[in-house]
């Protein structure tokens, strides 16, 4: 069974039609790269996997039951702002993801059990190359240590599956380079499902096992919202990498 099962999708606002007909399996442990034209569904299909949004109709499984409808600990996600409490050390951010989770009234954790949450909180931020950060604010972080510290948030309660929207969009180039080697490596040796929204052609090649292009395939001048995109493409990438590349290059210009 699929850990993803999504059949006959659809999801609209009103009249707006924006995703129609979508029809995927997701396997554990796959990497897959969405792409597409700006505002062609790809986020509000990742906040459907998130719990955020509702399909409008079809069917849209979580390892064979019915999708949570609302986020939960099994799924962690990572946007391109860093989604971090100013507030807080960088080891109180990664505490406070644990804290809420076993107790979401108080939001506090007490003896023991704050003790293990503190080693454990330590041990995901050494895994992120931030060890030697905790006593810092994210203020005094760089983007890219920032980004390091939310990963960290989302991973410290194991999730299933990894969502991230655009998570290296904002950094520089040689900064964003580390950034795929540590997602990479946390892929690995987390054994997560990843989907992830990207604008980068070469980023998504680079880093997914499956290639996954949205685009709207059919458009009416006089009702420009009656139709919604679609899944044009689904590469398994390997071999085929460069053959595709400017084929699919070419679709989403």
């Amino acid at each position: 069974m699929s850990l993803i099962t999504i059949k006959k999708l659809w999801k609209k606002y009103d009249d707006n039609v924006v995703l129609e007909k979508i029809n995927l399996n997701i396997e554990e442990g796959e990497f897959c790269t969405l792409v597409g034209p700006s505002g062609c569904g790809k986020s509000t299909f990742l906040k459907m996997l998130l719990g955020q949004e509702a399909p409008t109709s079809g069917t849209f499984l979580l390892d064979g039951k019915p999708f949570p409808d609302e986020p939960g600990i099994e799924r962690g996600i990572v946007f391109q702002r860093y989604s971090v409490f100013p507030h807080l050390t960088v080891l109180g951010n990664v505490m406070m993801a644990m804290e809420l989770k076993e107790s979401k009234f108080f939001g506090k954790l007490f003896g023991t059990k704050r003790k293990e949450a503190k080693e454990s909180a330590m041990k995901m931020l050494k895994s992120v190359g931030l060890g030697d950060a905790a006593d810092k604010y994210p203020s005094e972080l760089s983007g890219g240590m920032q980004q390091r510290l939310s990963i960290a948030q989302s991973l410290v309660n194991k999730p299933k599956i990894l969502l991230l929207d655009e998570p290296f969009g904002a950094l520089d180039p040689g900064i964003r380079a580390d950034m795929h080697k540590l997602i990479l490596d946390l892929w690995e040796k987390n054994n997560l499902t990843i989907v992830m929204v990207t604008h980068d052609l070469k980023e998504s090649f680079y880093l997914g096992t499956r290639l996954l292009v949205f685009d709207k395939v059919r458009y009416e001048p006089q009702a420009p919202n009656m139709y919604g995109a679609l899944i044009t493409y689904d590469i398994p990438v390997g071999d085929t990498r460069e053959s595709v590349l400017k084929e699919v290059e070419e679709s989403i210009n």
